[in-house]
């Protein structure tokens, strides 16, 4: 009996993964003429899942039955079935959905399902982006707009100890961007100014300070140039001695090595100092640096800021002016920040990421990342850790073994 043109045939194999099974399969699809209309292949821990959409043949029983001969062969099972049309097309409001946790428990990943399917979207794909040393779950979704599932998400992430980043399904997170970063307590461990003023023996009065303005109850301005106060007298090679005790957070190096390669570009945006700010860029290969400069006369801390303090209305203009010299636009921007003086910066970039932030960072940024490695920003952008080490490994980079 002929065939509609629209009629198809659903084919799922299922067994343990070797060399050579799709390979089988497809010889038998050519056999038969066939076209391919859809395809989807996934191995989990040695288990392989092909399921191969196609257009159905003159007589579908004879290739159902070559299918089968050749299932049994491979040990493996098959299922077949006849439907019309293709897959269905995948709904408008498209997104990546990313969730990282260490460990991601299932009863997470139940509650994010269950509020995609709430809000009416559909989740077409699964990925895995790492499983060390966070796992990190990529989910394709559609149906449902993005802010819409931004907004549910996140307050059930922070309820479930999980991170959740929610991004529109757009060309932006393909092609070069620009990723700025806030300094202390971001791209490195602690905060420099507190450093300075253990060496001062305000250290404790400067810290309590500084926490204060990064949870945004004291104006930044007023209260850098009331700490800087303290430093002066400082000779000028503590700069020297503070920069060989900084602690790059985990992931830092291997994030900025791996996006250069892609060619993203690099800025450092900080309301700590350029004495220490120029030579982190300088190591670490960031493109460009914005920070406050002490003032030093004669070898020793004056105790001032000179020119305009890099506050948080400076950082969003830093920002700014980098995209336009890069020459990208601004929703091409990444901001990275953990501080209320942050919080400009991360509402002009495209992506504003809170990185173990202050609670009032957290509820505003698009998204937050609480894990203490950096370079899991990089699964946000669809960059999954075997990818990171491949390219690591042709460099001649070896990488710690995860546990087995």
């Amino acid at each position: 009996m002929s065939q509609h043109p629209a009629d198809t045939l659903l084919i799922t194999l299922t067994g343990k993964d070797r060399p050579g099974v799709t390979s089988a399969i497809f010889d038998v699809l050519a056999a038969s003429g066939v076209s391919v209309v859809d395809l989807e292949q996934i191995v989990v821990r040695r288990r392989l899942v092909l399921a191969v959409l196609v257009t159905a043949p003159s007589r579908p029983e004879r290739l159902r039955a070559a299918v089968e001969d050749t299932a049994a062969a491979l040990d493996m099972t098959v299922e077949v079935s006849t439907g019309t049309g293709d897959n269905r097309a995948r709904g408008s409001g498209r997104s990546h959905v990313t969730v990282i946790g260490s460990p991601l428990s299932a009863k997470a990943m139940s509650v994010m399902a269950g509020r995609i399917a709430d809000c009416g979207g559909n989740i077409d794909r699964i990925e895995r982006m790492a499983r060390y040393p966070v796992t990190a779950i990529e989910l394709h979704v559609s149906g449902a707009s993005p802010e819409r599932l931004r907004t549910l998400l996140a307050v059930e992430a922070a309820h479930s100890g999980v991170d959740v980043a929610v991004q529109p399904a757009n060309l932006l997170r393909r092609g070069v961007r620009l990723i700025v970063m806030d300094v202390d307590s971001t791209l490195i461990q602690g905060e420099v100014i507190e450093m300075l003023a253990d060496r001062a023996g305000h250290g404790s009065e400067v810290a309590a300070v500084t926490e204060a303005a990064m949870r945004g109850e004291l104006d930044f301005e007023q209260s850098l140039r009331e700490r800087v106060k303290l430093l002066a007298g400082l000779e000028e090679s503590v700069f020297d001695e503070v920069y060989d005790e900084i602690v790059v957070n985990p992931g830092a190096r291997t994030m900025v090595r791996t996006l250069r390669r892609l060619g993203y570009r690099f800025a450092i945006v900080s309301g700590g100092f350029s004495q220490i700010t120029d030579r982190l860029a300088e190591d670490l290969g960031i493109h460009f640096s914005r920070a406050n400069t002490l003032e030093v006369v004669d070898g020793r801390l004056t105790g001032t800021v000179l020119g305009e303090v890099v506050d948080r209305g400076a950082k969003a203009d830093a920002l700014r002016e980098f995209a336009a010299r890069v020459g990208v636009p601004e929703e091409a921007t990444i901001a990275i920040g953990d501080g209320a003086n942050d919080l400009d910066m991360l509402q002009a970039a495209g992506l504003g990421i809170a990185y173990n932030a202050r609670p009032v960072v957290q509820e505003i940024a698009d998204t937050a990342v609480n894990v203490p490695y950096l370079d899991a920003i990089m699964y946000l952008l669809g960059i999954s850790r075997e990818e990171i080490e491949a390219a690591d490994a042709e460099a001649g980079i070896t990488t710690p073994a995860p546990p087995v």
